[in-house]
């Protein structure tokens, strides 16, 4: 009797030693779930932007709007991760086409309340479900990306990818949601989410043939363990909480800063410096071959990123802050990429839906918190204070990340082969 142990071959992975996006996008089934996905993740960047319109039209308070939107943003984050573990459990398409469902009669129902003139508290009411049910399209095409690129050297380019598409929604949604409530109608920008909500999340569950296998039945007497108690998750929740506290802060500060200086106008265009060095160098993480490993990676990108997050606070120039703006995204991009890409690693393919919507579910979480905490810092001191929301929250990660790092080894994906020899290998994991 003999015993090997082998490295487990992808089915896909044809990938050179330099992988770049080209092999990617030939990888075969892969726009099946990409052009239905793009489709069904541009909501997700209007949602937000669409309330606050709609809501302070019809109340006249930005407070009052910025609540119902923190609501939704904080529904999502908490239910979220369950989204994802119900996807695991029992297929995508099994959560998507309820959730798409529920989220467009959300949608339209907050709508509806705020221009009937509701209570606030009615408002609350509707957004919590609006939130709740929010699609996590992004996670489940990362999902897709890691059956079809399992143990491939593309995961990297994959996470990069994704990351770049992300940027890109959320720079077309907030537009699109702009353009529609300013020049249609206030309730344009949510009802037009709702729609493309449902359409594209239907659409993108029809790709029945790429969503990942379902590993446990419904049925199951022993439910499958959640990512969240992979040690290596955690630490990871704890970074991106980190890096949503940069978004978050980014968006408050910035605002306050042009204002404070009589160019309000200003503020788009940097914040627009600020995501496209985010987008350009999630470009750029994609086309390399990397050979250091990846908690090397995010350790050494977290750190750039703290560190230039450090000088915001002191920039007192439309100059200098565009410049730290465009260095701190740059900074993001690679750290997110690094922290989606351990998650193959880290996690069982039957958890990784779930682990991807808990990181992206910790973004939404710090970027929720560091927009409450930057706008009373500003509204308190004033002079850029907000900027520390971003240094505060990337050190207290960095440190954790710092303490923690152990547990992002990840797991060698081995295949033991029984008998003598001629019989195929069997997955361990």
């Amino acid at each position: 009797m003999a015993s090997a142990v082998t490295t487990e071959p992808s089915k896909d992975t044809t990938a050179p030693s330099r992988p770049g996006y080209g092999q990617l996008l030939r990888t075969r089934g892969a726009w099946t779930f990409l052009l239905p996905g793009f489709a069904a993740r541009q909501p997700f960047a209007m949602l937000t932007l669409s309330i606050v319109l709609l809501v302070q039209h019809t109340t006249g308070s930005y407070g009052a709007a910025g609540a119902a939107a923190a609501v939704t943003g904080v529904s999502m984050a908490v239910f979220a991760p369950y989204s994802g573990r119900l996807a695991d459990r029992f297929g995508q398409r099994a959560v998507l086409v309820p959730g798409v469902l529920v989220h467009a009669v959300a949608g339209l129902t907050l709508t509806a309340l705020a221009l009937a003139h509701a209570p606030l508290w009615a408002l609350f009411v509707a957004a919590v479900p609006t939130g709740a049910s929010v699609p996590q399209v992004g996670p489940m095409v990362r999902a897709r990306w890691g059956v079809k690129l399992q143990g491939s050297p593309l995961m990297t380019t994959a996470a990069a990818f994704e990351s770049v598409t992300d940027e890109l929604t959320f720079v077309v949604g907030p537009l699109l949601a702009t353009a529609l409530c300013t020049a249609v109608d206030p309730a344009a920008g949510l009802v037009t989410e709702a729609a493309l909500t449902l359409v594209g999340g239907l659409l993108f569950a029809a790709q029945k043939s790429t969503q990942p296998k379902v590993t446990a039945s419904g049925h199951a007497r022993v439910k499958p363990a959640s990512a969240l108690r992979v040690p290596g998750v955690r630490v990871l929740i704890v970074a991106f909480l980190g890096i949503g506290s940069v978004f978050g802060g980014m968006q408050v500060s910035l605002a306050a800063f042009t204002e404070s200086i009589g160019e309000p106008g200003l503020n788009g265009v940097l914040y627009g410096i600020f995501a496209a060095g985010n987008m350009l160098s999630g470009i750029a993480c994609g086309a390399i071959a990397w050979k250091a490993a990846p908690q090397q990676r995010l350790v050494v990108g977290y750190t750039a990123l703290a560190l230039a997050a450090a000088g915001l606070w002191a920039a007192h120039s439309v100059l200098v802050l565009a410049a730290l703006g465009l260095l701190v995204g740059m900074c993001i991009a690679p750290a997110l990429i690094t922290g989606y890409t351990l998650v193959e690693g880290l996690v069982p393919a039957g958890a990784r839906t779930e682990a991807f919507t808990w990181l992206t579910g910790a973004v939404a979480l710090g970027q929720a918190a560091a927009v409450t905490v930057a706008g009373q810092l500003e509204d308190r001191f004033r002079d850029g204070a907000g900027f520390l929301v971003p240094l505060g929250g990337t050190v207290l990660a960095l440190a954790t990340l710092l303490a923690l790092r152990s547990r992002l080894a990840t797991r060698p994906a081995r295949t033991v082969a029984r008998g003598v020899g001629h019989r195929s290998p069997v997955t361990v994991d």
